[in-house]
């Protein structure tokens, strides 16, 4: 086929060099483009399609749950900023400035958003005066910006897109229901949805979010053994709250402060399923967030009855999941290859000899394995076989979890598993000492992920000064 599209071309292996096979796989794959704004990246259509998926399913999940969708100001004022000391401190760093606006100096400068907890402060301390007006449950899907200096497509990025959850209650322990609510929603959506496992636990106090009193997090083990942060959730306590002079009226009818938290996931999930799915031959989706669910590709088309029949099957599958037909003129061959490359969970191939037998070919992408299947039961047969796509991946993902955690009781211990089998989780005894936690770090290349809720104790020392261990910590080198 003289006009046939190039043959989808090979991606660097994932053994040979892992960032290397990551890239390749975000353009290959059509994920995203470069942009000319240095640090920012085109989220291409077949990209975007996968964060509409997860968008539409966690938007579904805070609605079921109260939450409302609001939309706030992109810019922030500079003194608006300044209001909450530590929140200013933990994103100074990071900030992106408006100083002009036209050919104008503005009389002060406008942060462009790197996170709306002011925003939302401003707000909540003009419409909060009564307990009557709590709990609010606020949302927005929006756009941030952080001036990182190194940055990978969807794990980091100057602007990037997420979900910012931010809710004001009456009592501590609304909000830290809430904290936790979210976090389980956010593990709940992994698990189930993404087929990723997740480790839920709470982060160390050097690693949590700027003014928060706690932060809980999702962290996520991917293929290489480094760690991904899935997802935080932070209780605030009241701190913005007095910061902001957000005050209503209780039932006593006293003037008293609300309690806070905020919660977001971004679009740095996209890399998780990359990384923690993909393989060489491409990229690896999730039935719950694939753009297409199934394709089908007729064989030998120009037969008579075939791109008929493959329509009929289409339409049939239509109601069922999202479905694509490719009756393009490139072979069967290219074909098998693109959509491998796209990660399309589910491949329908159907011939003449098919047909006449009333069957097709399913075969399933994360293990490439072909089933003959009654074109009879075939909406039943296909659903049947996503279910398998998405507990094959996550039993797949759980076995290189298991595979690459260790519980170490020395520093020289963890060196020794990092130099012989590389990087994952480890399970490490620490005393609470924010010291001995950048001790490890130093000696070790392993940062604190979080603090596990579901605690095991393999010693009763910390693993780094020998006292009396607090905690059972969860290390890794971490995206």
């Amino acid at each position: 086929m003289g006009n046939e599209k190039k043959m989808v071309s090979a991606v660097t292996s994932m053994e040979e060099d892992f960032a290397r096979w990551y890239t390749d796989i975000c353009m290959k794959a059509e994920l995203i483009d470069y942009s000319s704004v240095r640090g920012c990246m085109i989220i291409r259509p077949y990209g975007y399609a996968i964060w509409e998926n997860i968008q539409k399913i966690l938007d579904a999940k805070f609605k079921a749950t109260g939450h409302e969708n609001v939309y706030m100001p992109m810019f922030i004022p500079e003194s608006l900023l300044q209001k909450e000391k530590d929140h200013v401190e933990g994103f100074a760093p990071e900030v992106a400035w408006v100083t002009h606006g036209g050919s104008e100096p503005l009389a002060e400068r406008l942060c462009v958003r790197p996170t709306s907890e002011t925003l939302f402060c401003e707000h909540y301390a003009n419409i909060i005066k009564s307990y009557r007006d709590l709990p609010k449950l606020y949302n927005q899907w929006c756009s941030v910006v952080r001036w990182e200096k190194t940055t990978r497509p969807f794990l980091r990025s100057r602007e990037f897109l997420w979900q910012e959850g931010h809710t004001m209650h009456a009592t501590p322990e609304e909000a830290i229901a809430e904290t936790e609510r979210m976090l389980s929603i956010y593990a709940d959506f992994h698990e189930h949805d993404l087929a990723i496992p997740v480790v839920r636990g709470r982060k160390t106090d050097s690693d949590k979010f700027a003014g928060a009193e706690a932060t809980y997090a999702i962290e996520a083990l991917m293929h290489d053994g480094k760690s991904l942060q899935a997802g935080t959730s932070h209780y605030f306590g009241d701190g913005f709250a007095r910061a902001f002079d957000i005050k209503y009226t209780d039932r006593e009818n006293k003037l008293v402060y609300p309690y806070q938290t905020s919660w977001g996931v971004t679009t740095r999930m996209i890399g998780g399923i990359i990384m923690t799915h993909g393989d060489d031959n491409g990229l690896v989706l999730p039935p719950a967030v694939a753009p297409v669910q199934a394709v089908i590709v007729p064989v030998a088309q120009h037969k008579e009855g075939v791109l008929e029949a493959a329509e009929a099957l289409r339409a049939r599958l239509a109601d069922t999941v999202r479905v694509k037909l490719d009756d393009s003129e490139n072979s069967p061959g290219w074909k098998y290859a693109e959509y491998e490359m796209k990660g399309v969970p589910v491949r329908i191939e159907l011939g003449p000899r098919d047909i006449e037998a009333g069957q097709c070919v399913i075969v399933t992408r994360h293990n490439r394995e072909k089933t003959t299947v009654s074109l009879e039961n075939i909406e039943t047969a296909v659903k049947d076989k996503l279910e398998e796509v998405r507990a094959g991946l996550y039993a797949r993902a759980l076995a290189n979890r298991e595979a690459r955690t260790f519980a170490c009781t020395t520093l020289d211990e963890v060196k020794a598993i990092r130099a012989e089998k590389g990087d994952g989780f480890f399970k490490l005894m620490w005393c609470g000492d924010p010291e001995c936690e950048e001790k490890i770090k130093e000696e070790t290349g392993v940062t604190s992920r979080c603090i596990p809720f579901e605690q095991e104790y393999h010693s009763d020392k910390c693993v780094c000064c020998g006292k009396p261990a607090r905690h059972m910590v969860y290390f890794a080198v971490a995206y």
